[in-house]
């Protein structure tokens, strides 16, 4: 029996993405899709966990991969004959209706409340962020009245594509529980008063703060996971107070982040309170959560609501280097409720916030698109 085909599109993301490979792809695979992952990184074709990906060869420069290579992922994209597209970036938009209008089954996998993101990036100047905001949510919200469906990483996304397409569902970047089975983590003299940041290393993600608050903190310190996002801003970073403090780690592949998350005592997501973070799921959180270790996150109202009940984590003022260090002081200092922490926290893992709960979600969504049926409830 012939296996139905679906295909996923980037040429932004990493191939062996968390969210597109590593929970998606492979959950297809693993329920019987033939599944195809177009990228553009250069490194070649490869087929790994019945996963085909097909390399494009990596772009020269941002221009050429908005250009040509929105024409050759199209190209590749209709020669793979899918029965289900699947695009992941904003900028494929384009390609996503070009598939849609030739008849093909697609869907929109937002990331990001990319409206929102754009109020926020440094290179549109300030007077024009709110009319680039406002022409791009138009654009976004009539490609996707015209798709198959659509994939929401939110309910905020998921509401705002709601009133334009049916077929819309949330599927949330919680973690694999088989990631992190056997979390060891509630011995913390092993740990050697280690906090953990694991992730993408930006301002708007915190790092300045954070690093500024190991200043107040005597023999703590930090095991800083992830690339920095340019350079320059890691020059700043080694000029700051704390930064004597900073066990530097680099990018991890995902047996290094779980193996650093079991060296250290907590993790941190202390974001800065920006207007398309405030309303975010930062996967990180859940990561540290399914590690079994408590939670420094930035006390937002969504955050606080969204882990009611759930004594995981330490809400701190994102702004402030003090309060930071003031709550990791308490968990280096206070063994019984870091651990009582961390094992509420794996507990809400296991029973709420895991891939399992969210892989139905997407599954659905692909026998309403491939059926062709109204959305289901």
């Amino acid at each position: 029996m012939k296996k139905t085909r679906a295909c996923h599109l980037t040429t932004v993301h990493n191939r062996y993405d968390t969210r597109i490979f590593v929970k998606e792809c492979c959950t297809l695979a693993d329920s019987g899709y033939e599944v195809y992952l177009i990228v553009a990184d250069g490194k070649g074709n490869k087929e790994k966990s019945d996963v085909k990906i097909l390399d494009l060869g990596a772009p020269r420069n941002r221009l050429d991969r908005l250009v040509q290579y929105r024409r050759k992922i199209l190209a590749k994209a209709i020669a793979i004959k899918a029965d289900l597209y699947h695009f992941h970036d904003p900028e494929l938009l384009g390609v996503g209706a070009s598939l849609s209008r030739i008849g093909a089954k697609v869907v929109y996998d937002a990331h990001e409340d990319v409206p929102r993101q754009l109020l926020t990036k440094e290179y549109i100047p300030n007077f024009a962020k709110k009319t680039v905001s406002w022409l791009f949510e138009k654009y976004e919200n009539r490609v996707i009245s015209k798709l198959s469906g659509a994939v929401a990483a939110t309910p905020l996304i998921r509401d705002r594509f709601l009133i334009f397409n049916k077929r819309v569902v949330e599927v949330q970047n919680f973690p694999f529980l088989r990631e992190f089975e056997t979390p060891d983590n509630f011995n913390l003299s092993k740990k050697k008063k280690a906090i953990c940041y694991v992730g993408s290393i930006s301002k708007v993600r915190g790092i300045f703060n954070i690093i500024r608050s190991f200043q107040y903190l005597e023999d703590a310190k930090l095991l800083l996971g992830g690339s920095f996002e340019t350079q320059s801003l890691r020059e700043a970073c080694s000029k700051l107070p704390g930064w004597t403090k900073v066990v530097e780690l680099g990018f991890l592949n995902r047996t290094q982040v779980r193996e650093t998350m079991n060296d250290s005592i907590a993790g941190l997501v202390v974001l800065e309170p920006t207007i398309n973070y405030l309303d975010s799921i930062p996967v990180k959180m859940f990561e540290y959560m399914a590690a079994g270790i408590p939670v420094i996150a930035s006390d937002f109202p969504y955050w606080r609501q969204l882990l009611s009940g759930t004594d995981c984590a330490l809400f701190v003022d994102p702004g402030s280097p003090e309060a930071i260090a003031e709550a990791i002081n308490t968990l280096v200092n206070n063994e019984a409720k870091a651990i009582s922490m961390g094992k509420i926290g794996r507990q809400a893992i296991e029973e709420k916030f895991n891939w399992s709960n969210e892989e139905r979600k997407l599954l659905k969504l692909y026998d309403w698109v491939l059926e062709g049926s109204e959305a289901k409830d």
